[in-house]
């Protein structure tokens, strides 16, 4: 599907940046002493940085860094919940030439303990919320970290580093970093297995960056997903430095609706999850305002307009667009499935949802749609920095799906072996299944490791089954599906506040939808839950959990 590109598309050449550093020096002197982030301080006060500043705390850490005696690729741990802190430390460490891991605060104790040994971490920036935690790696002698940072404490420490650069110490300054260094381990968050630290290079992260923001930028935006999270820096914390605009840093992913009210985003980044809460939102209001037919009448003038090449969608909905700040026009979406009903459900109101797919070990971003060029229920074209091929695909054009460009990471650390296993050649296996289709546009079905082997031999997607119940049946809000007892398993999750009797009808509605599968597809056994599903820290169903 075409669309003209936004009115909110910062029209600007991006270059193609060789690291990060270049990245945040460039950025900065464009920039200058205009605004780059709102955020809230430990104290809950709103405050403001502009790049100059930003670029005066990093140094001064940095700095401090080095006279500490972490440089030349010291590997420095972040344990810490969104703050503006916790970006002021990854860039003094990645802009300074060290590597940087950024931990899943949300883990057990044990598996972040795990990961600090097996990534030979030099150094660890925590908050005082992981305190205690932190006391526990202290005392564990198999715990490499030979210094211990607190985030409350950046104020002492960036006045030392500024009076050791107003002594002359330029070391900061004079740092090289070339295009293959590394810049990152970031442990892997999936849904089943132990994580494995994938090593990212700044050419990798650099190149990413460049690629992503050639389709997709905006104005000014709110970030909220957790920033160890690969797509959370291509998406916010380095598009700040690359656009130039500015942001308000979320610290809390509850307050998303009120920040979104009052920080009036033209756009943000996240998972299917939050595109489902804001829509299922809009429903919800419309109904308890006694407006829910009037927005059904709005929606069919609207679609009827639109067949004529007549768009008021953001006219006729202004008071949808209002209640989410008043300019939101475009919402990147990408981590697990979504539902294609929520993309063109927001479309039909003004509000675009580009979705995308990624993985960590491609910086995260393989493939998105944008304005101009995107389709409903795909994934999109591929970046300009990777391209994709579908590898043994079946009679309907699904494979497993390779990768191969500058994206794409240099292998897992201290894990040869696994490395080896990830590679075909210079091609990345994903381990994902999908297929193209014939303008170039990625459809995803699932993961390999994730396939139900029958014993007649055939294989079965749980995902394309989930897919398809969730578009089918539409008082599924969440649904599992997995082999036990020989017996394909649908579990279900319902929204029983929408439809009372949704766990009467679920039986026959799964009879249904088995009469349009092919037999080995069908759902053998329903299970209902009380409960949604477990999730990882990034929102998606935990597989593991069965």
């Amino acid at each position: 599907m075409a669309k003209k590109a936004h009115k909110n598309q910062v029209k600007v050449v991006i270059p193609e940046y060789q690291t990060i550093r270049e990245i945040i020096v460039k950025g900065t002197a464009a920039g200058g002493d205009k605004k780059q982030f709102m955020f809230l301080d430990k104290n809950k006060n709103l405050q403001e940085n502009n790049y100059n500043q930003t670029w005066q705390i990093i140094s001064s850490l940095g700095t401090y860094f080095f006279s500490r005696g972490f440089k030349n690729k010291s590997k420095i741990a972040i344990i810490a919940e969104n703050r503006i802190e916790w970006a002021h430390a990854y860039y003094a460490t990645v802009v300074g030439g060290n590597v940087s891991v950024p931990m899943d605060s949300k883990l057990g104790e044990d598996e972040l303990e795990d990961q600090l040994i097996r990534c030979d971490c030099d150094a660890l920036v925590y908050s005082p919320k992981y305190a205690k935690m932190v006391e526990n790696f202290k005392k564990n002698p198999a715990v490499p970290v030979k210094e211990y940072f607190n985030i409350d404490d950046f104020d002492t420490i960036k006045d030392a580093g500024a009076k050791l650069i107003a002594d002359g110490d330029d070391s900061f300054d004079k740092v090289e970093i070339a295009p293959n260094d590394l810049a990152c381990i970031v442990f892997t968050s999936g849904t089943t297995g132990k994580s494995k630290g994938v090593m990212l290079t700044h050419k990798n992260v650099a190149s990413n960056c460049s690629s992503s923001c050639r389709v997709l930028t905006g104005r000014h935006a709110i970030a909220f997903l957790p920033l160890n999270h690969t797509l959370s820096w291509v998406s916010a914390l380095f598009a700040t430095y690359i656009v130039v605009e500015w942001g308000y840093l979320c610290d809390s992913l509850k307050d998303i609706q009120k920040d979104i009210v009052n920080f009036k985003p033209y756009n943000f980044t996240g998972v299917p999850l939050v595109v489902e809460t804001i829509y299922d939102k809009v429903w919800k209001t419309a109904r308890k305002m006694g407006k829910e037919e009037l927005l059904k009448k709005g929606l069919k003038i609207s679609n009827v307009l639109m067949k004529l090449g007549i768009d008021v969608r953001r006219k006729i909905f202004k008071m949808v667009i209002d209640n989410l700040g008043g300019n939101l026009d475009m919402i990147i979406c990408g981590g697990a499935y979504l539902d294609p009903k929520y993309e063109k459900g927001l479309y039909d109101l003004g509000i675009d949802v580009f979705n995308g797919y990624g993985l960590t070990e491609c910086s995260p971003v393989i493939t998105c749609n944008h304005p101009g060029k995107f389709k409903f229920g795909s994934v999109g074209t591929p970046l300009d920095c990777c391209e994709i091929k579908i590898v043994d695909p079946d009679e309907d054009g699904v494979g497993e799906i390779y990768v191969k460009g500058t994206n794409v990471m240099v292998g897992y650390y201290g894990d040869p072996e696994a490395t080896a296993e990830a590679f075909d050649g210079e091609w990345f296996k994903t381990g994902d299944f999908g297929r193209i289709d014939k303008d170039g546009f990625l459809f995803m079905v699932g993961r390999k490791k994730n396939l139900i082997v029958l014993s007649n031999g055939k294989n079965v997607s749980p995902e394309e089954l989930e897919e398809k119940l969730m578009t089918a049946i539409p008082y599924i809000k969440e649904v599992l599906v997995y082999q036990e007892d020989r017996k394909i398993v649908g579990e279900f999750f319902l929204n029983e506040e929408d439809y009372p009797d949704a766990r009467e009808h679920l039986n026959s509605d799964v009879t249904a939808f088995n009469r349009t599968m092919p037999s080995f597809k069908n759902i053998n056994k329903t299970k209902i839950r009380d409960d949604e599903f477990p999730k990882t820290t990034t929102l998606k169903i935990a597989r593991k959990y069965n």
